[in-house]
């Protein structure tokens, strides 16, 4: 089915037959973008309110920071070409149907994606320039179904489609500037805060890319859960276990250090999303896309 891509409002717009348009973008967690200004203008109160000298400085460093990821990044691409294999029609045609429907679903563009061998359940992203790329831990071929694969690959795709990848080099280099212990522990803070959120939004693509609130929850739990999800019932355990991290006060003290909600949180989120009207909307105009 052939659609177009119209620019308005710094946002994307998809135009469907009929001239039905949906925004790409709009899925984005609701506080990511309040957290992201919040941070950014703490970043620069602090970096205003030293003295000039350590203001050159703090932003020589981030310029600093950005330049080694890039290089970093470059460096780290062609490992992966040395010790993964890229996802092709040729070399692994349904991986490859499935990641271009994905890519077709949430419009972001060109994507490279490789298969590592490693014994951990984990996928991530990074890139400073297109194409970005996506790397998946091979034990997840062989754990996820279709659908919760989908899910994996379409929340990293949430992280190209919304920014996330340079955005995180950029304010990951503002949070090391220099500045009291203090300072320094708020910056840490504050970025650890913008990327919960960013997780947030990045589940919320993963869905729309699935399709099935069941099969979004099933793929986070076996993330925890590992072998044991592989069966109904180790499934349905893992999961209990998870609904019982609202009462633990240790753990959610926990995550304001960390890099990811805890799953019970990212579940209650995909729940909350999966009864909206907004994400109603984008299940109808998406179904419409046959790969």
């Amino acid at each position: 089915m052939n659609f177009s891509l119209i620019s308005k409002n710094r946002s994307v717009l998809i135009r469907f037959p009929e001239n039905k348009t949906i925004l790409t973008n709009s899925f984005r967690y609701p506080n990511e973008q309040l957290v992201l200004t919040i941070t950014l203008t703490i970043v620069f109160l602090v970096m205003f309110l030293t003295s000039t000298a350590t203001f050159c400085l703090s932003t020589a460093l981030v310029f600093v920071m950005v330049a080694l990821s890039y290089q970093g990044t470059r460096l780290h691409h062609n490992s992966l070409m040395q010790h993964a294999y890229q996802v092709t029609a040729q070399k692994t045609p349904n991986l490859a149907i499935l990641v271009k429907e994905t890519a077709k679903r949430l419009q972001t563009g060109d994507v490279d994606v490789f298969v590592t061998r490693d014994n951990r359940l984990n996928a991530y992203t990074f890139g400073l320039i297109s194409p970005k790329t996506i790397v998946l831990y091979s034990p997840l071929l062989v754990l996820m179904d279709r659908e919760e694969l989908m899910f994996i690959i379409g929340h990293e795709m949430g992280h190209v489609r919304l920014g996330h990848t340079w955005l995180n080099t950029l304010i990951g280099g503002m949070a090391g500037i220099p500045g009291s212990m203090g300072i320094s522990a708020l910056l840490v803070i504050l970025f650890r805060w913008w990327n919960r959120s960013c997780e947030y939004s990045a589940d919320r693509a993963g869905l729309l890319a699935c399709g099935k609130l069941d099969k979004a929850i099933s793929a986070l739990v076996k993330l925890v859960a590992g072998e044991q999800g592989s069966t109904t019932l180790g499934l349905n355990r893992a999961l209990q276990h998870i609904e019982t991290q609202d009462d633990d006060m240790f753990l959610n003290l926990s995550e304001l250090l960390g890099t990811h909600p805890v799953m019970i949180r990212r579940i209650q989120q995909l729940r909350q999303f999966a009864r909206s009207r907004q994400y109603q909307r984008f299940q109808a105009k998406f179904d419409t896309l046959k790969p």
